[in-house]
């Protein structure tokens, strides 16, 4: 009789560990009991910072346009709510892009909605 080595559904969920741990260093990618600890470990915190990446992101944004908008001499909290009431839609990713790569843009902008 021979042995059941479990075929191909097994083998490919060995085979998408192995793939995930490349490029780990020592045993975790070499080791399986170490290499699939590391994985699961790496794929726990991969879902946990998919959420924080959008975090991070608005809140560099809410930096850089703070920073824009008081060279403009109004402060981030003011121009958004002048930016609201001048019904002005533009979000902050594209308010801060504004503010680096066209400065001259984003006042005019913050000239609009301090008038309104």
């Amino acid at each position: 009789m021979a042995r059941a080595k479990r075929g191909f559904k097994a083998r490919r969920r060995r085979n998408r560990i192995r793939q995930a741990a490349k490029g780990y260093r020592g045993g975790r990618s070499k080791l399986w009991k170490a290499m699939v600890d590391a994985v699961h470990h790496a794929w726990r915190f991969a879902t946990a910072h998919r959420r924080k990446r959008k975090r991070d992101f608005r809140a560099l944004w809410i930096i850089r346009i703070n920073a824009a908008a008081r060279l403009n001499g109004i402060s981030y909290s003011k121009l958004q709510g002048a930016l609201k009431k001048a019904n002005i839609g533009l979000d902050r990713k594209i308010l801060a892009e504004l503010a680096i790569s066209d400065p001259a843009a984003f006042t005019k902008i913050v000239d609009q909605a301090r008038a309104a």
